[in-house]
C-alpha cells in the first residue's frame, strides 16, 4: 500500500521503518527540515535497538521517504498516519493542537478518499474530531478515521512492531477497519476490531494499568523495608499467580518517560472532564511522585551528602536501552544533590546528549569508572547491563568510599555487603534473597 505518516517521532519512525519493512511504500512527513536531512541519510534522531539498520535498508530498497512537503506525503495515499506528539498540557489533559493541525493539513493536501489512522495516544472522542475537521477544511474526498493505538515498548519497538500481543483497530466505517487490517496482515499478529471510542481509551487503560501495577509493588517495597520483608520475595510469590503474573512487579524509584506519566494524567483528566474522579490513579500518581524520592531520603538518613561529595549519578535515561530523558528520576536526584552543593559526576551510556538539554552545565562522562572514579557515594538510577555487570570489587577499587543507593535493585544485597560496600536498595532492607520450589 501506499502510505503517508505525520510526525517522525518515536511512534511515527518506528511506524513507518516496520510498515516499509514488510513492502508497503511509506512517506514520512516532519516540518524539521534538519530531521528531515538525518533520516534522509539514514540516521535516526532516536536511540533505538536495530532501527537504523533497517532504516537504511528500506531507503536504499526505495520504499521509505522522508520529506517536510505535505503535497508528497499527503497526495495519492491510500492510508494516512497521525503520530504527532500529545503532549502533556494543563491539569494533565493530552494537548491536542498538533493533532489538529495534522488534520487541517491533509484536509488541505489530500488527493483522493483515504482512510486517515489515529496512531497518536489521543482521548476519547479525537477520531471523530479528525473527520469533523477534515470535512470542515473542505475536503471534497470521502475520509474515515480509524484509531490504531501503538503498544511499542521503548527499547524493545522493533520486536514489539512484529512480534506484539494485538494489534487493535477501532472505527465505526467497516471497510476502513478492514483496509488498516490489511496492511497489517504480514505482521501476523492478533487484531483486535472495536468501536472507535473503545480502541482510544484501550491504550490509555492499559498504561494506567501497568503504572499502577508499579506503584503497588512500590508500595510493597515500603512496606517491606518497615517489617523486615524482602520485596524480591513477596514479587515472585505473587508473580506464580497466573492471574497476576511476574511483569511490572519490579520495585524502584518510580516510572518515568514519555508514556506512563503522560497517559496516567491525561485519563484522570479525561475522567473529570467526563464528571468522574478516578481515585486509585490519583493515587497511582501520589505514589510514583512520592517514590521518586526515595534514595534522597535514603542517602539523607545516612548523612551521605554534604557541600562538596563527589557523588556519580549512574543512568540518566528512565530505563535501559533508550536515550528517553523525559519524566526520568534521575532529574529529581539531580536537582536534589545540587541543592545540597554535591559534586556531580553523570553517567550514561546512551542519554547523555538529551540531559545535556535539562543540565547543560553537569560534568558528564560516557566511561563508568571514571563516574565512580574518587566518588564519595553513588546512585543508580537506570539499570542499564553496564552496570549490573561490575562486582563489589569495582566500586571498592575506584570508589573513595564505596556508598552506593540503587534505586533498580541491580546487585544481591548479601554479596555487596561481604565485598565491603555499604549498599541501600529498594524494599530489601539489606537482605539476600534466594526463593526455592519444590513439587
Amino acid at each position: 500500500m501506499n502510505i503517508g505518516i505525520a510526525g517522525t517521532g518515536y511512534v511515527g519512525l518506528v511506524t513507518g521503518v516496520c510498515l516499509a519493512e514488510v513492502g508497503h511504500h511509506v512517506t514520512c512527513l516532519d516540518v524539521s527540515q534538519e530531521k528531515i536531512d538525518m533520516l534522509k541519510g539514514g540516521h535516526s534522531p532516536i536511540f533505538e535497538p536495530g532501527l537504523d539498520d533497517m532504516l537504511q535498508k528500506n531507503i536504499r530498497e526505495e520504499r521509505l521517504h522522508f520529506t517536510t512537503d505535505r503535497s508528497e506525503a499527503y497526495e495519492n495515499k491510500e492510508l494516512i498516519f497521525i503520530a504527532v506528539g500529545t503532549p502533556e498540557g494543563e491539569n494533565g489533559k493530552a494537548d491536542l493542537s498538533y493533532v489538529k493541525t495534522a488534520a487541517r493539513e491533509i484536509a488541505a493536501s489530500i488527493t483522493n478518499d483515504v482512510v486517515i489512522v489515529t496512531k497518536s495516544t489521543v482521548p476519547v472522542g479525537t477520531n471523530e474530531m479528525v473527520e469533523d475537521t477534515v470535512k470542515a477544511h473542505g475536503s471534497a474526498y470521502q475520509v474515515h478515521a480509524v484509531s490504531n493505538p501503538e503498544f511499542l515498548r521503548e527499547g524493545n519497538a522493533i520486536h514489539d512492531a512484529f512480534h506484539g500481543d494485538r494489534i487493535v483497530i477501532g472505527g465505526n466505517h467497516q471497510p476502513a477497519v478492514e483496509k488498516v487490517a490489511e496492511l497489517y496482515a504480514p505482521f501476523d499478529i492478533p487484531i483486535v476490531r472495536t468501536d472507535t471510542k473503545s480502541a482510544e481509551l484501550i491504550k490509555y487503560a492499559s498504561n494506567a494499568f501497568l503504572a499502577t501495577k508499579i506503584s503497588f509493588i512500590n508500595e510493597i517495597a515500603n512496606i517491606c523495608e518497615i517489617t523486615g520483608a524482602n520485596v524480591e520475595a513477596v514479587a515472585q510469590g505473587m508473580g506464580l499467580d497466573k492471574r497476576i503474573g511476574t511483569q511490572f512487579l519490579k520495585a524502584g524509584i518510580g516510572f518515568g518517560g514519555s508514556c506512563f506519566p503522560k497517559d496516567t494524567k491525561a485519563l484522570t483528566s479525561m475522567s473529570a472532564e467526563a464528571g468522574y474522579e478516578f481515585r486509585m490513579l490519583n493515587a497511582v500518581l501520589e505514589v510514583n511522585e512520592l517514590q521518586h524520592n526515595k534514595l534522597m531520603e535514603k542517602a539523607n538518613e545516612y548523612s551521605a551528602i554534604e557541600k562538596g561529595t563527589k557523588a556519580a549519578v549512574l543512568g540518566l535515561a528512565f530505563k535501559p536501552n533508550t536515550d528517553d530523558t523525559r519524566d526520568t528520576p534521575a532529574i529529581r536526584i539531580i536537582e536534589e544533590l545540587q541543592r545540597q552543593g554535591a559534586d556531580i559526576v553523570a553517567y550514561d551510556p546512551i542519554a547523555t546528549d538529551k540531559m545535556k538539554e535539562v543540565f547543560p552545565d553537569l560534568t558528564y562522562t560516557n566511561s563508568l569508572e571514571e563516574a565512580v572514579n574518587g566518588a564519595e557515594t553513588a546512585f543508580i538510577i537506570t539499570d542499564w547491563a553496564q552496570i549490573k555487570e561490575q562486582t563489589p570489587a569495582f566500586f571498592t577499587k575506584h570508589m573513595k568510599r564505596p556508598l552506593i543507593f540503587d534505586g533498580r535493585n541491580c546487585f544481591d544485597p548479601g554479596e555487596m555487603v561481604s565485598g565491603g560496600v555499604h549498599y541501600h536498595s529498594i524494599g530489601r532492607s539489606g537482605n539476600s534473597f534466594r526463593m526455592t520450589m519444590s513439587t
